[in-house]
This record gives C-alpha cells, sequence and structure tokens, in this order.
C-alpha cells in the first residue's frame, strides 16, 4: 500500500493541492501580461505559509507582503471590488478608534487605487477628513520580498538551495535583491513620489499625516519588477511611467483598442450581457503582448504563460467574434513548434508547444517546463484552428506562412502521434519529470478502466482521434487552396478511414458512449466520461450514433444542472470534488454544446448554456472559473467551488461566445462569403440579440435577432458588399 502512494505521489507531483490557498480569505486578482497580484479584500498582501498571496511577475513572487496601517491598526473595510473593465481593484477603508489621536472610528476615509501595467504595480493612497478637527495620525507600509517560484508556492519542494533577498533603500527608494540560481538577477524597486515625505526603516515606510478638517490628502508609489538587462537607473533611460493617472489612461487606451478585436453582443437580458461583458473584460486581461501578435494566457495564478492547447481552444471558441486572436496564437505556436527530438522535454520535431516557463526553476531544470511539448493534442488542434481560422477569413497570406509548420505537424501525428503505427494518436511521456497523462484531462488519475484501475500507455484517447481526424479534413481543405490536389486527396481518405475505424474500435454498445481510450494493448476504458462530446465538436461520430451519445452525456449521472461532469457518477472513480474525475469544466461544456449544435441537438446546447449562465450568477463577479465541483444542483444555492481553480481562465470565460453560437448556429465563410445561421435558437430569457462590429473579412457586419413565439426574426443593419446572409429554419 505504501509503494503504492508513493508511486501516486510521484506521478501527480504537479498536482495543485488545495492548501495552497485559504478560501476562508476572499480574494481579490488583477493581471496584466507577465503580472498578476492577490490581494485580499483590504488590498493587503500577507505572509502566510500555505496562501499564494503576492505580486507575481514572470513565474516568481516580487512582492509576498503589503501592508497598510493607521498608528499600527489594520483599518476597517468597507467595500472592494475589481472595476467592470477588470483594470483597477478599488478598496474603501476607515479608521478605528485612533485613541491617542482622539479620533473616532468612521472619520477617515481611505481609498487604495491599484493595478498593474507592463511589469509595474502602481498603488494611489487617497485621504479625506470627515471629522470636524484636525488630525494627526500614522501611516505606515510594510514590504516583503521573498522571490519564489510559482512552483515552490504550488508545492514542489526546491532541490537547490535558493540564496537570501538582500534590502537596502536609498532616498524615497527601497530595494529587494535576489541573485537566482539560474544567473538572473531580480530586484523589486519600490518608489514613492518626490512629494511623498516618508522615512524607510528597514522594510518598513512610514508617513505622518496632519488633515484640517475635510482636506484631501494622497500617496503615490509604484513598484517596478526588473531582471538583468533592466537594471536602468537614470531618468532618460527608465523603462517605465512613473505618474500614476498617465499609466493609468495609457493603460485603459490599451484596453480599449483591444476590446475592438471583438464584436459588440448585447441582449435583452441584463444578466446575460453583464456575462458577455465580463468574459471579454476577463479575456482582454488575459491577452499578452508577444513578438508574434497577442496571446491569450492560460490563466491566473497557475498557468499564466503560453499553454498550446488553452490558446488554440480559446481562440476556437472566440473565433466569431475574434478572429484575429486566432491568427495570433497561430503564429506564436508556428514560431515555437519543436524542430528536433529532445526527450527531456517531450518534443518531437513539428510538436506543438504545452507550455513555457520563464521563472528560476525551469530555468534551473527542477521543472521541466520552460519549453515543454507534453501534449498528445496540441499538434491536431493547431491544424484545426489554422482550417478554421482561414474558412472564417480567407486570409491565405497567414496560412501561407504557416503552411510548413502545418505540414511539419502532419508528419508529426503520422511518425511520432501513431506509437505503434496502428493509425490511431497515442502518447507515452519520455521526459523523466514530465506529464504523465498529456490530454486535457492531465491528472495523473483521469484515465482508467471501468474497475478503476489506471490505464496502462500508451494512451490513445478518444477525443484526440477525433481532432485528428478535423486536423486532416481540414488540412485537406488548405492543400486544395494552394493547389496541392494529390495531397488534399491523400488527408481526406485518412480522415475518412480514421472515422471508420474510430467507430468501429471505440464504440461500447453496452453504455452508449465511445470509450475514453485504448491503452497499449488496444484495451478499452470503457467509462462514461465528457471526452466522448468533444467527437461530437469534431465531426468523427457517426450519425446513427449520435442521438445514442447525446442520450448519455445528457443523463443524470453526467448531466445535473450545473453542467455535463468529467466523469459519470455512476463510475468507480467517480468524484465530485476531484480535478478531472467528477467536476464540471466550463470549456468542456462549450466544446460539448458546439458538438450537440452540429448534429441538431440544439435544445441540449441551450440546456448547457443555460446551465453554466444560472452558474455564472452565483460566482462572484459573473467569472466563470477553470472549473467547479460536480455537485448535484440543490435549490436556492450556487455551484460547489473547486479550490484552486484559475480565475480568470481563458478558455472558461472564452466559453460563453462558443455556447452562444451553437445555440445560433452561426458561421461565417469569407470563402464563400456568406454569414449562415442555421435553425438558430434562443432560451427563454433571451428576447433580443444584438450583434455589431462583426468581422467579415475586411469589413463587419450587425445583425439584431428577435425571439418570438414560434420563430427568430432577424434585422440587418449593415451588410458587407458582395457577401449574403442566409437564415435557414
Amino acid at each position: 500500500m505504501k509503494s503504492e502512494e508513493i508511486k501516486t505521489s510521484e506521478e501527480d507531483k504537479f498536482h495543485i493541492p488545495a492548501e495552497v490557498v485559504s478560501y476562508d480569505e476572499r480574494i481579490k486578482v488583477l493581471n496584466h501580461s507577465d503580472s498578476f497580484a492577490i490581494f485580499d479584500r483590504w488590498g493587503d498582501i500577507h505572509v502566510y505559509t500555505k496562501t499564494a498571496q503576492g505580486i507575481f511577475h514572470q513565474g516568481t513572487r516580487y512582492i509576498s507582503r503589503l501592508e497598510l496601517r493607521l498608528n499600527k491598526k489594520k483599518p476597517l473595510l468597507l467595500s472592494s471590488s475589481i472595476k467592470e473593465d477588470n483594470d483597477v481593484l478599488s478598496v474603501d477603508l476607515s479608521n478605528p478608534d485612533l485613541i491617542a489621536c482622539n479620533i473616532q472610528e468612521n472619520n477617515l476615509h481611505i481609498l487604495r487605487s491599484q493595478f498593474i501595467r507592463n511589469g509595474v504595480y502602481y498603488e494611489e493612497l487617497s485621504f479625506i477628513n470627515y471629522s470636524n478637527q484636525a488630525c494627526d495620525f500614522d501611516i505606515s507600509l510594510l514590504f516583503e520580498a521573498d522571490f519564489k517560484d510559482l512552483f515552490e508556492i504550488r508545492g514542489i519542494a526546491r532541490t537547490l538551495h535558493p540564496n537570501p533577498p538582500q534590502i537596502s533603500s536609498k532616498d524615497n527608494r527601497l530595494f529587494f535583491d535576489y541573485g537566482g540560481l539560474d544567473k538572473v538577477h531580480r530586484r523589486t524597486e519600490i518608489i514613492f513620489s518626490e512629494n511623498c515625505e516618508c522615512s524607510i526603516r528597514n522594510n518598513l515606510v512610514l508617513f505622518t499625516l496632519h488633515l484640517k478638517p475635510h482636506q484631501p490628502h494622497k500617496i503615490d508609489y509604484l513598484i517596478v519588477f526588473r531582471t538583468n538587462e533592466q537594471f536602468l537607473t537614470s531618468e532618460k533611460e527608465k523603462i517605465y511611467v512613473s505618474d500614476f493617472e498617465e499609466a493609468k489612461g495609457l493603460m485603459r487606451n490599451e484596453l480599449k483598442k483591444i476590446h475592438q478585436l471583438f464584436a459588440d453582443i448585447t441582449t435583452s437580458n441584463e444578466q446575460f450581457t453583464h456575462w458577455i461583458n465580463r468574459s471579454k473584460a476577463d479575456l482582454v486581461s488575459l491577452l499578452t503582448p508577444t513578438t508574434h501578435g497577442l496571446y491569450p494566457y492560460a490563466g491566473v495564478p497557475w498557468y499564466n504563460t503560453v499553454f498550446g492547447r488553452d490558446g488554440i481552444i480559446t481562440a476556437m471558441e472566440i473565433l466569431w467574434v475574434a478572429p484575429e486572436v486566432a491568427k495570433n496564437v497561430l503564429s506564436v505556436l508556428a514560431n515555437l513548434q519543436a524542430k528536433e527530438f529532445i526527450p527531456a522535454k517531450d518534443a518531437e520535431p513539428g510538436k506543438i508547444l504545452h507550455e513555457a516557463r520563464s521563472g528560476e526553476m525551469a530555468n534551473t531544470g527542477e521543472i521541466p517546463f520552460k519549453e515543454y511539448y507534453g501534449t498528445i493534442d496540441a499538434t491536431p488542434l493547431f491544424i484545426m484552428l489554422a482550417g478554421m481560422y482561414y474558412q472564417h477569413t480567407a486570409d491565405l497570406l497567414t496560412i501561407e506562412k504557416i503552411w510548413p509548420n502545418i505540414k511539419a505537424a502532419l508528419h508529426w501525428i503520422d511518425h511520432y502521434g501513431d506509437i505503434d503505427g496502428d493509425g490511431f494518436v497515442e502518447y507515452k511521456h519520455k521526459a523523466e519529470n514530465g506529464l504523465t497523462n498529456q490530454g486535457w484531462k492531465d491528472s495523473h488519475d483521469s484515465v482508467m478502466y471501468k474497475n478503476g484501475e489506471l490505464c496502462e500507455p500508451p494512451i490513445a484517447l478518444c477525443e484526440v482521434q477525433g481532432y485528428v481526424y478535423a486536423a486532416k479534413k481540414y488540412a485537406s481543405m488548405l492543400a486544395t487552396a494552394f493547389q496541392e490536389t494529390a495531397y488534399a486527396e491523400q488527408l481526406a481518405k485518412e480522415a475518412d478511414d480514421l472515422r471508420e475505424k474510430f467507430n468501429t474500435i471505440f464504440w461500447d454498445e453496452s453504455s452508449g458512449c465511445y470509450a475514453l481510450a485504448l491503452d497499449g494493448n488496444k484495451k478499452p476504458c470503457n467509462v462514461v466520461s465528457s471526452n466522448p462530446g468533444h467527437c461530437l465538436f469534431t465531426g468523427i461520430v457517426d450519425e446513427d450514433r449520435a442521438e445514442t451519445l447525446v442520450k448519455t452525456l445528457m443523463g443524470e449521472d453526467m448531466f445535473y444542472g450545473w453542467g455535463i461532469r468529467t466523469l459519470s457518477a455512476k463510475e468507480v472513480r467517480y468524484n465530485p470534488m476531484s480535478y478531472h474525475n467528477g467536476s464540471i469544466w466550463p470549456h468542456d461544456n462549450a466544446l460539448i454544446a458546439a458538438g450537440l449544435a452540429r448534429y441538431g441537438f440544439q435544445n441540449e446546447a441551450m440546456k448547457i448554456l443555460s446551465a453554466l449562465f444560472s452558474a455564472s450568477l452565483f460566482i462572484d463577479m459573473q467569472r466563470l472559473p477553470e472549473l467547479y465541483c460536480g455537485f448535484k444542483q440543490r435549490s436556492g444555492e450556487g455551484p460547489t467551488a473547486y479550490p484552486v481553480a484559475c480565475s480568470p481562465q481563458a478558455w472558461s470565460v472564452a466559453a460563453v461566445f462558443l455556447l452562444l453560437q451553437a445555440c445560433l448556429q452561426i458561421e461565417i465563410n469569407a470563402l464563400e462569403k456568406t454569414i449562415v445561421f442555421n435553425k438558430p435558437e434562443l432560451p427563454e430569457y433571451l428576447d433580443k440579440i444584438v450583434i455589431t462590429n462583426l468581422k467579415t473579412g475586411d469589413d463587419y457586419c450587425d445583425v439584431e435577432l428577435f425571439k418570438y413565439a414560434y420563430d427568430i426574426g432577424f434585422h440587418v443593419t449593415h451588410k458587407p458588399e458582395g457577401w449574403n446572409l442566409i437564415i435557414k429554419k
């Protein structure tokens, strides 16, 4: 028994334990580009052994403590909230009784405004004295910087012994310096505005304020996160904007520009519209500048970096409302595509990246994720996205640039992905400390036989075969566009052969479902899971089996109020509190809903949309997290939170757009210059939808949809010249 426990622990060492976040303390999250911050509701950051609070930059915690005090006392919390555009944390505080200063509670108002931009944290403290007499009091800010790697905070033990940080100060600046074991010098530089009269004592910054009745006062400061090449000190060379209002204005202008990448959607239901707007704001905050365009980082806090699978699926979910994101994702991942065989990275020529990390533990090799390729599905998904993007935009120039990458990815599928030459794509990790499971359900226990025993590799997942099928179908279309007729015919035949073989071997009549996977001996894992729902999305499912599969997916053991579970409640390993074996993932449900609609089951797709919309109404900020627990729906209660779920998470907040597309069954085809609504349906709580700035080639379309008793009405206010809008009823 002990040896099994040790083995399980080793296999699952990259699992995120629940104790790294204490959910007794509600948190507030800010993120921008390579930086994010986790505060308590007071806007403070505390030093606790098992919490992830802090300000992080490029995978390292640059601030581990930030505490505001009035005469050494904690302020009283009035309220705190993230502004609607997801840019600023606004915290309203007041004073406790300050007897020594003769100030009764709730006479001082303190407003903390906090945001992050381009590797710099900004804070403005605004004070107003609402009493009828002048008052004197002390303000202190306590800082610490431990420079811990994010993976160390997640619970991965260090194999090396890091150096202690050093602290120093000069004038109105406080410095924390850390010499990394990866030869990177990291610095946290805290800078107070020149008009602030403060004293710095070690890591404590002190101010003494004298405020007359109704007199306001402000304290501004910023924190710059630096690495080797950024130690620039002269004013002419500084790499940041120092003025609080100027930086905030620049940030808001940048966010406004990114918002323009998206179509605008409003509805007759204010709460549904808020869900859309919140999701868009979260996506905008996760879109991070790279040398090849804005890329949707996977999620905060654990995945604030480039992930191949997450970026691709996010781009698919929002393709119809923001096609530019797909173009960027394709460009970034093509540039990062593996070019050689490196077992330590699970890299093989043509394979698409799983994730890239830049923290100290990645740089020293303590974790394998500096550039890691341990994913079985990102490569066919990359090809799928390329085909979907081309069909949507007719942007042949972009596809031409990455056509060699698409061909290399197709070569990887046939020569590396199919390990045993049986026609199916499977995985078995080569990196010594790489991921055991390499599909989207990548926890160590997510693939099992009917009796609950874990599947033996190499493992061929059902949804991966669907991705490969769709990849070859789309690649055939692209080959035709480049007049490579023989290659196009070959790819189309390979796709059709795979579909026939898949439906013969993976289908399990007794469960009315496709097997989750085949093991190395081709023994099926005949458990009912959500994975076959992705097969509907790709179109690999035979028409005569679709209805049976849909009934299985929508049965009470799978769908119970808040969405479709990852694993049936009837299975041995079902656990509604697990990461992948009974929980509910919004992106998973969105892909399934799109698949349901593809096969004509729009009523079922609307049930999923309604389930996730209902869940959003109970969740803070209407922000769907990475996942939540798969318990049965209880009257008057929301879904049960999963303790370490990322929020915001790109493919989760993007789910609403694919869910809406599934109900409307809208398809934009720039090759044929058509916008098609194929038997669109709207749920009972949406009487009207207005879509504007919907990208169609170089132009846009504006359309309104109205729900009537037995029909959907349309009003087109702008349509591109030469395009046709087709409504099928």
